[in-house]
């Protein structure tokens, strides 16, 4: 049977399925958005090829397959993406957690355990902008002793953290606001974080790949993509307990320019961490302590 052209067949084999699908797409995508259709793990897939699935199974499985070929994100198909090793749900109407997000998580972490604390002092961790609630969610496990809050300007994006937040068992505070627009004049942090928008708004990536896709306004900052990043550096101060850090991600080329707002700003110890890729993706400053 030709499965490579024309529609799949109704009657299709797990082998023929997939053959199907490597000839629009590729072959990784493919198994994963057969496993997601079928139910079955990839190691079945892969020792079952015979196997005849469900007509049901199989119009999934097409539509996917087509939707994919046309450049929709395989993650907002599946309604989910990895995250520290944890099932993230996302839908389009939050950015697709991706690896280098986990770069400002593992400094968060090895910075929030750092903290010279009192002993009766829980660490206060606040993210902005938390979309999916994928930095929040995994601090608050990774950290269990934190209290850990997520703010997002956006409803339904707070809707899918908390949804999240509940299936994953983490303890987190949502509240809706436009960055810090709606906690009090007197509530500090010991770690502020936050992936914020960091595209300027003529940047030709976007209008590539899963970019194509994802909520323009947790893309795009303004004319130069630092907007956003300056807004918060400038606020985060008076949020901010004495010797408190923030975290920010960042483009890949924007490193220098995040530390000169950092270090306008008063910030102490500024500096930048590297991604896997090698880029300095994370960039960040402690608040000067009124001693100091």
């Amino acid at each position: 049977m030709n499965t490579t052209s024309g529609a799949l067949p109704h009657d299709a084999t797990v082998g023929e399925a997939l053959a199907w699908a490597r000839a629009r797409i590729g072959a990784l995508e493919a198994r994963v958005l057969l496993c997601h259709a079928s139910g079955w793990s990839s190691t079945k897939l892969t020792a079952w090829p015979e196997r005849s699935l469900p007509a049901e199974v199989l119009q999934r499985f097409a539509a996917w397959v087509e939707r994919r070929a046309a450049g929709v994100p395989v993650a907002y198909l599946v309604r989910e993406r990895e995250f520290y090793g944890r099932r993230i749900r996302v839908t389009p109407s939050v950015l697709i957690p991706r690896p280098e997000t986990e770069t400002l998580v593992e400094v968060a972490i090895a910075l929030a355990l750092a903290l010279t604390l009192p002993p009766e002092h829980a660490p206060r961790i606040l993210d902005l902008g938390t979309g999916s609630g994928c930095v929040a969610i995994t601090l608050a496990l990774e950290l269990p002793q934190a209290e850990v809050f997520a703010v997002d300007a956006s409803p339904e994006a707070l809707g899918l953290a908390m949804g999240n937040s509940a299936r994953l068992k983490a303890s987190v505070s949502f509240l809706e606001s436009d960055w810090f627009s709606r906690l009090g004049p007197g509530e500090a942090f010991d770690l502020i974080v936050s992936n914020p928008p960091y595209l300027a708004q003529d940047d030709p990536h976007l209008e590539e790949g899963d970019l194509r896709f994802e909520p323009r306004s947790a893309l795009v900052a303004g004319e130069t993509g630092l907007e956003a990043i300056a807004a918060i550096v400038s606020e985060a101060p008076r949020h901010l307990a004495e010797g408190g850090w923030l975290l920010l991600e960042h483009g890949w080329d924007q490193a220098q320019r995040v530390r000169g707002l950092l270090l306008d700003a008063g910030f102490l110890e500024v500096q930048s961490w590297k991604d896997l890729a090698g880029h300095e993706r994370v960039s960040g400053g402690r608040r000067r302590l009124v001693d100091a």
